[in-house]
């Protein structure tokens, strides 16, 4: 598959609909604008691909629907040069929206088969994130914290201590809570034991899988 004419007024064409359903960081919709996401799907679902939509992909898993990925990215605040962690690197869809945010992404997934597949896919479509790794998201990558912003893209039944732990202060998670449907949960380090926590309306995420799943 090749990013033609068509798909990219396609993309303008998503752009305008996320604008109507509230999303105003025009940063994000510029990197929504860029990114070509038929090309992080299945070939069968290419006429679809700019549809604001959630899609399957290989190993049980969905690429976000495109409004997820922009509030989520809009929530997150990223600037220029600050290091993000990435939790469910899923098909590198997301990871490419944030390299083209500027951050510098460690991004971690459980699934081999993905891990496999954004290792080559991400590259070949010029996006470098800082690192990709096969691991458990859960236990986020305390090597090479503390992370300016942490972003979980799969539903978690809890807010991971390990991952508030690594968090700079200042810095801003993103993560979907709940069984079934999720609140989407900002947290705030004010300090070295303080959080602000606020809520931003649900959604239904994929759950996020630990090694004892």
């Amino acid at each position: 598959m090749i990013d033609s004419t068509k798909h990219q007024g396609m993309r303008r064409h998503l752009v305008e609909q996320l604008r109507k359903k509230g999303i105003t960081d025009e940063e994000v919709l510029s990197a929504i604008g860029s990114v070509p996401r038929h090309l992080f799907m299945d070939s069968g679902f290419e006429s679809h691909a700019y549809q604001d939509k959630a899609f399957p992909i290989a190993a049980e898993q969905t690429i976000s629907q495109p409004y997820t990925v922009a509030f989520q990215s809009q929530l997150l605040q990223v600037e220029q040069g600050q290091s993000v962690l990435e939790i469910g690197t899923g098909s590198g869809y997301q990871t490419a929206v944030l390299t083209l945010l500027g951050a510098d992404v460690y991004s971690i997934e459980r699934q081999h088969q993905l891990y496999r597949y954004s290792m080559r896919q991400l590259p070949k479509l010029g996006y470098r994130p800082k690192k990709l790794v096969f691991g458990d998201g859960y236990k986020g990558l305390p090597e090479f914290a503390p992370f300016d912003r942490i972003l979980v893209t799969a539903g978690a039944t809890e807010v991971p201590k390990a991952l508030l732990n690594q968090l700079a202060i200042g810095g801003r998670m993103v993560i979907p809570v709940g069984a079934g449907t999720q609140e989407m949960i900002l947290m705030v380090r004010i300090s070295a034991k303080e959080f602000e926590k606020q809520k931003h309306g649900t959604f239904r995420f994929v759950p996020m899988l630990t090694d004892k799943n």
